[in-house]
Parts: structure tokens; C-alpha cells; sequence
């Protein structure tokens, strides 16, 4: 968002449909009294007429420019509110504006304000500012007053704000949108493009920007914490989480159904929006399940019962096809750079493996291995599986190993932090690699340019906590 263009210092927001009660066509509000647009000052008195032709004028310029949030920004609602800086939102897709910003912003640059403030609805930055400020304790004393921030406000919402509109910016203008004066983008901070509001609040400093963006407000649909002027859960015209997530939705299907339309942030916001984090045990289990029923699996000819095809061979018995219970041998990474209780994430995890192939424990095997690889110990035959190891890490002596094993698995799980060189060659059976997380450029004192490979593409991976 870009500062105003006014002595006084506003804030971005999204507007909606001007109708019904508290809207900017006068009729009465929830709370407050309205002026003739149904604008409402800080004391509740009449102000300024909007001029709405202007801001749904911008709208449709938004809409022109950007088909693919067009859903999304007729999904807000307007309510028209001097004491508001510019233009905000809150979480219930309410669009709160500032009859003055409206009067002195020219159309173009109003549309991009439009698409500004629904990208922080579509991207959920209220949602994730509550979840990062409870998580790194930004409420209560962490929300201070610094660096010319009016301690009514505190520097964490800022913060929080600066950080999402980071995120937005660097691909909303351009091609029919105007790029502001002064607006708040990652070069600031010589920050890179493309980055979430999480990465910029964990990576970045931002306090030298605190006391030229102190105007910056783009209500709770940025940070969470909600507004004086806010009309709250309980009040006229906002959407509820069904309402909310079907637009999310339509908008997504937009976006997919033609992508060459929207800049790549967007593209993969709809590929993720809808695309939750899944519950990784299950994943794993299921990863398993899927490679041990895979064809070829377990499957061998056998004699015991002659193939239907001998009849047509007469004087020839042929084998038949026969599927026996699939073997999965588990490489448990034991190196120095894996952790106790990731070791002992690693058990749960072989006994869940188990559970996977009908509970079988005498088809599971498991092989701890660092720069060595140890004996494949049956599962059946350790009631406490002892996991040796502790120096670097090299699983390709462990799927050698592994494939060494006799009866031959048909199915090998890797648990590891991935920081190993894996095998060159695809093994003959199915591969499952569960990785413990680890940051994307892993520490390594000897050379600090080092970067781990990412797991081969035949191995089905799978992201374990």
C-alpha cells in the first residue's frame, strides 16, 4: 500500500455492494449515527457526502484489470467511516472508507487499493497474524509503542501489516494498476520478492520503517486485531466462514482455470488455498499401503495353481501369477545430525509401518545406518529395536544393505533428515522416504555453501511433523 496523498497520514481498504442498512446509501446502521452516504464520523455526527460513483467506478476498473478476483471484490461490503484513515478491512469482508481518501485519489489508483485490500481477505493474513503473534508472543506486553507508533496501535500490528503487505504488493501492479508513490514493497528493506508475511516477519527488521509507515492501517483483514471503527462479528453485512471459503474458492477455480491470466504468487495461492497441510502419520501409512499394493509388489509365479491359460497350451502347465504379502524394509537414519526424540519418532514410526501391511511384524525390517549400514533386524525379533550410530550420514550403504536383505523387500522406507547422499541408480522395488524437517540450507562447518540433495524423484516423499 502506498502512503495518501493528504497531509494527514491513511491506510488501504477493500469496499463492497452499497446496499442495505448502514451502507453508503443512508439507511441507518448498526451502531452509530450516518450522514446522508451513510458516512459516520469519530463522534457519530454526519460527514462528508462519498462519492460512491467514483469508488464503484474503481471497482469495475479492478475487476477489468484483475477478472480473476472479480468474486472476490463484489464480495465486499462498503461502509462508508471518516474516522478510518483510507481504506481497510476487517476479517468479515467488510470494506471500511474514508469518504476524503475517495474524493482525492484518482480512479486507477483507488483500483489498486480494491485489489490491495481483498488480497489480504483471499490470503487470510488475519487468520496467520493471530496464529504468528500467539506463537511468538506479540499480544499483550510484546504489543509496545515504538519508533513514533501510537501505543494504541503497537508495533506488532504494524509489523504484522508491513510484513502482509509485502507479500502482496510485489505482484499486484502493473498492467492497468498504477504503481503508487512511496508504496510499501520488499525493496525497502533490500527483502527479495515472492516471500510469505511469516518469512519477512521472521527474516526481516523493520523498525526503520516504523516511523515513516505509522499511517500504514489496513484494519484487521491484515493483522487480526480488530478496530474501533470495525463493526465486529455481531454486526451488519459480514460473511460468514461458509460465505467467506466459497469465495476463496471461486476465486481459486478462477485462477486455475486460467492461469496464464494471474502472476505466479497467485497461481500458487490457488493451488494451496485449498490444500491444508495433512496429517503426515496418515501420509506415511498410506504412501506405504499404496507402494506395497502397487503391481509387481509382492507378486511371483508359482506352480500350486496352474495359470487358466494352460488349457489353451494342452500338454504345457504354466504357472500362475501369485501375490504374496509385501516386505518393507525401514533405513532408519541414525547420524549425529538427527535428534532423540526424531529417533524415537522413527520407532513409533516402524510400528506404524506394521500396522500399515495387516500388522504383519514379521514382513518389517529395519536397518539403523549413519556412514555405515547395520543388519537388517526382523521386526518380529526385537521387542526393543537398539538404533546404533551417531556419526555421518550415508543412506546409500543402507539401500544397499537393504536390497542385499534376504527374503528381498519389495518396499523400502527411508526415515531421515535428508542430509545424505542418496543411491544413483532407482532400486528394483518401491521406495517411501519420510523426512524429519530441516531449514532449506543445512549448516555444515567445513563447507558453508553446502546444500543437501533433494530426494530422487522415484522415491515417494513424505514430510514427517
Amino acid at each position: 500500500m502506498s502512503p495518501p496523498p493528504a497531509p494527514r497520514p491513511v491506510a488501504a481498504t477493500l469496499p463492497e455492494p452499497p446496499t442495505g442498512p448502514g451502507g453508503p446509501d443512508g439507511s441507518p446502521g448498526a451502531a452509530g449515527s450516518r450522514g446522508p452516504d451513510g458516512s459516520r464520523g469519530p463522534d457519530g455526527r454526519p460527514g462528508s457526502p462519498l462519492d460512491l460513483e467514483k469508488l464503484l467506478a474503481a471497482r469495475l476498473h479492478a475487476v477489468k484489470v484483475r477478472p480473476y478476483l472479480a468474486d472476490a471484490l463484489f464480495a465486499l461490503h462498503i461502509v462508508a467511516d471518516r474516522s478510518v484513515p483510507t481504506m481497510a478491512v476487517d476479517a468479515h469482508w467488510r470494506c471500511y472508507v474514508s469518504p476524503g481518501f475517495v474524493a482525492r485519489t484518482p480512479v486507477e489508483e483507488l483500483a489498486g487499493v480494491w485489489v490491495h485490500e481483498v488480497s489480504h481477505l483471499l490470503r487470510d493474513h488475519h487468520g496467520r497474524g493471530e496464529r504468528y503473534a500467539r506463537e511468538h508472543e506479540e499480544y499483550g506486553p510484546g504489543e509496545r509503542s515504538e519508533m513514533g507508533v501510537p501505543p494504541a496501535e503497537g508495533w506488532g500490528r504494524l509489523r504484522r501489516n508491513i510484513a502482509a503487505d509485502f507479500e502482496i504488493n510485489d505482484d499486484i501492479y502493473g498492467d492497468g494498476l498504477p504503481l503508487p508513490a512511496g508504496a510499501v514493497l520488499p525493496s525497502l528493506l533490500r527483502l527479495p520478492d515472492g516471500l510469505l508475511m511469516e518469512e519477512y516477519l521472521r527474516t526481516a527488521s523493520m523498525s526503520s520503517l516504523a516511523a515513516d509507515l505509522a499511517w500504514l492501517d489496513c484494519g484487521s483483514g491484515a493483522d487480526g486485531r480488530q478496530r474501533p471503527w470495525e463493526l465486529g462479528p455481531d454486526g451488519a453485512h459480514g460473511l460468514t466462514r461458509q460465505q467467506r471459503d466459497a469465495v476463496r474458492f471461486r476465486v481459486a477455480e478462477g485462477i486455475k482455470g486460467r492461469p496464464g491470466d494471474a502472476p505466479e504468487g497467485w497461481r500458487r495461492w490457488a493451488d494451496e488455498a485449498f490444500h491444508p497441510p495433512q496429517p503426515w502419520r496418515q501420509l506415511l501409512g498410506a504412501a506405504v499401503r499404496s507402494a506395497a499394493s502397487a503391481p509387481g509388489a509382492g507378486e511371483d509365479h508359482s506352480y500350486r495353481r496352474p495359470s487358466r491359460r494352460s488349457a489353451s497350451v494342452p500338454g504345457v502347465v504354466l504357472p500362475s501369477l501369485r501375490r504374496t504379502p509385501p516386505r518393507v524394509c525401514v533405513v532408519i537414519d541414525t547420524s549425529g545430525s538427527v535428534s532423540d526424540a526424531e529417533l524415537g519418532s522413527a520407532l513409533l514410526e516402524v510400528a506404524a509401518i506394521s500396522r500399515a501391511v495387516g500388522g504383519r511384524r514379521d514382513l518389517v525390517s529395519v536397518i539403523s545406518c549413519d556412514a555405515a549400514a547395520g543388519i537388517a533386524v526382523p521386526l518380529c525379533r526385537a521387542e526393543n529395536i537398539e538404533l546404533v550410530g551417531g556419526g555421518g550420514t550415508d543412506l546409500r550403504s543402507g539401500f544397499a544393505r537393504a536390497l542385499r536383505s534376504r527374503p528381498r523387500p519389495d518396499v523400502i522406507v527411508a526415515l531421515t533428515d535428508g542430509q545424505t547422499p542418496w543411491p544413483s541408480a532407482q532400486p528394483y522395488c518401491r521406495t517411501v522416504v519420510g523426512l524429519f524437517p530441516r531449514p532449506a540450507r543445512a549448516v555444515n562447518e567445513e563447507d558453508p555453501d553446502y546444500v543437501p540433495d533433494t530426494p530422487p524423484p522415484w522415491a515417494r516423499v513424505v514430510t514427517i511433523g
